[in-house]
């Protein structure tokens, strides 16, 4: 296992000023590997004279708050007292002896502990006399000692979404009618109809009843299914289409303006939707035949049925009813929020109200890497799934946590803008690609994203790359 050595800062830990240089002290390291903790040092005490009777004792210690250990000691002793010290062999366990004048090379092996990740290397100066008393004493703070886990910490490069001057939205919902056969007259009470037209009652009765919503278009586009002719089922289309929004124009007393009708006389992209998706038997040769736009409706009709009879009786069984649709669309303007409060009370209890912008709003209004501030960017998000900001920041989110997979899957959609770039940098690097993760961020900083070449220069300084 390697050693890794302690970022040194030469401070006090009681005042985070410089102490005085020890002019004693030279060459001073501190290093660790995973069990123990290795310090080596010169002590110049070669200007040092002492009596006969007299010693000093030079103590090592670590300190961290309560907690404290005592590396083994030097005694310096004048003659008498080093000839007394040799005789009774009474020093403690790793205590050097030595005479004054000399240039000592001190070092001690200890086991580590967490607690010394930070600790304080000190040395303590005690005199004796020859009766034994102290007669002077003091302490200087050696270094601070960092083994603090080096990891690498990016700053990232949050994008502010741009404000809407309108925010128009848009609730879309399917439903499906059930009409006599081959007839075009609205039936409310007619088998399911009670439950679908519930439906798109719902839909607009819901944004009616809200005063921060207007509703401003409303719009219903017709589909029948591909059996029978063509004519036939676009006189059905254009009539059920009509008849529908003639239902729902009754109901309510919006400007005529507002009510758009559309209809699609055989929903051919539907058929092929299903088939695509499904097992069916010569899945591949249907495709073929759904896909010759050069024939007439009808003509790739009677070419389906022919073919391949068996799956064209369980398609008009079992598929073509659900191609029968009416898909409506129901367009409205939302009032914008400007307070910050009401906005993270809009964002409780309806968040889809809100744009990028006021969520943003928020997050400013909060401590960045708070729990509330994540939250934001997690809501925007959820809101607007497929927004390639709302991705990048939510990407960063994720990245500060080190949650990489979910990062992944939102820098998918997160666009190629410079920050972008930037934060798929920063994947790169937490992953332990370097090489990728310098390349993007070579290609962020030139397009100026300042953080980037910060992020370089972090790695280099772990060491991380050369």
């Amino acid at each position: 296992m390697g050693t890794a050595t302690a970022g040194i800062s030469v401070a006090s830990p009681a005042t985070g000023t410089l102490p005085e240089q020890d002019p004693r002290v030279r060459d001073l390291k501190v290093e660790r590997s995973e069990n123990n903790l290795f310090v080596s040092m010169q002590l110049d005490l070669s200007e040092l004279t002492l009596k006969s009777n007299r010693e000093i004792t030079y103590l090592p210690v670590l300190t961290f708050g309560e907690r404290h250990l005592e590396l083994p000691r030097v005694i310096v002793a004048g003659r008498n007292r080093y000839i007394q010290n040799l005789r009774h062999g009474d020093l403690s366990h790793g205590a050097r002896l030595c005479r004054p004048g000399k240039v000592i090379d001190y070092s001690a092996l200890i086991p580590y502990e967490q607690w010394m990740e930070t600790a304080t290397l000190s040395l303590f100066e005690d005199e004796c006399g020859c009766g034994f008393n102290v007669v002077s004493h003091d302490r200087k703070d050696l270094a601070v000692l960092d083994f603090t886990p080096k990891v690498f910490k990016p700053a990232y490069a949050f994008v502010t979404p741009v404000a809407e001057l309108v925010k128009t939205r848009e609730a879309r919902g399917s439903a499906y009618i059930d009409f006599p056969v081959n007839r075009t007259e609205i039936r409310p009470d007619y088998r399911r109809n009670p439950e679908e037209l519930q439906k798109i009652r719902h839909t607009i009765d819901v944004l009616r009843s809200d005063a921060d919503t207007r509703i401003v278009s409303v719009s219903i586009e017709g589909f029948a299914s591909p059996e029978g002719p063509y004519a036939n089922n676009e006189r059905l289309a254009k009539g059920r289409t009509e008849a529908l929004l003639g239902y729902v124009r009754g109901l309510y007393t919006f400007d005529a303006s507002i009510m758009k009708s559309s209809w699609v006389a055989e929903d051919w992209a539907g058929l092929r939707r299903y088939v695509q998706s499904s097992d069916i038997a010569q899945k591949a040769d249907i495709l073929s035949i759904l896909d010759m736009e050069n024939l007439t409706p009808d003509a790739r009709e009677w070419k389906l049925k022919s073919a391949y009879p068996e799956q064209y009786r369980f398609l008009l069984e079992n598929v073509y009813p659900g191609l029968r649709h009416s898909d409506y669309a129901v367009e409205y303007i939302i009032r914008s929020y400007t307070n910050v409060e009401e906005i993270k009370a809009v964002m409780k209890s309806a968040p889809q109200k809100l744009s990028l912008h006021e969520m943003n709003v928020v997050a400013q209004s909060l401590e960045p890497g708070s729990d509330e501030y994540c939250e934001v960017f997690e809501v925007a998000v959820r809101m607007y799934p497929d927004d390639p900001v709302a991705n990048l920041n939510a990407a960063n989110i994720a990245l500060g946590r080190d949650e990489l997979e979910r990062a992944a899957g939102y820098l998918a959609k997160a666009g190629n803008t410079p920050e972008a770039t930037y934060a798929r940098g920063i994947y790169a690097a937490k992953g332990g690609d370097y090489v990728e993760a310098v390349r993007l961020f070579d290609d962020a900083s030139k397009a100026g994203v300042r953080q980037a070449a910060e992020a370089v220069a972090q790695l280099r300084e772990l060491g991380l790359i050369e």
